[in-house]
């Protein structure tokens, strides 16, 4: 959830956390990890079938996982509270420009959305930060 995903689906419940290592290698080949951040701040995803992706993912990488695949289980569907998506998305850099200001028009993630900028909060990990309204 917090990099901005708008569905999820467990598909596979494991003993060990070796196993579930095992099985995202198995999978990564098939299924990109990264995300164009800008494109997922601009609006939501249409949604998938996850049921079918999963299935389909099960036989590409045609591998006995291990531990039991979950074929019951539920889609979790992940909405943010966003009021209004940017046109177009500029990101804001506290180290360059200490302040930020603006009203905030929602959270996605690790983003807060802004009328001026959106702000990766996960980057400031560690700052110390303040915040005013007024």
């Amino acid at each position: 959830m917090d990099q901005g995903a708008t569905q999820a689906l467990p598909i596979l419940t494991v003993e060990q956390r070796l196993h579930a290592g095992h099985a995202e290698v198995a999978l990564k080949g098939f299924v990109s990890d990264r995300t164009d951040w800008r494109k997922m701040l601009k609006g939501e995803a249409p949604p998938l079938e996850m049921a079918q992706v999963r299935d389909e993912l099960f036989e590409k990488a045609e591998h006995n996982f291990p531990g039991v695949k979950l074929p019951e289980a539920q889609v979790l569907q992940i909405n943010y509270p966003v009021l209004e998506y940017p046109e177009k998305v500029r990101s804001h850099n506290l180290d360059k420009e200490p302040v930020l200001e603006g009203t905030l028009m929602g959270i996605k993630g690790q983003y807060l959305i802004f009328d001026t900028a959106v702000i990766n909060m996960r980057k400031y990990t560690g700052y110390m930060l303040g915040v005013s309204a007024g």
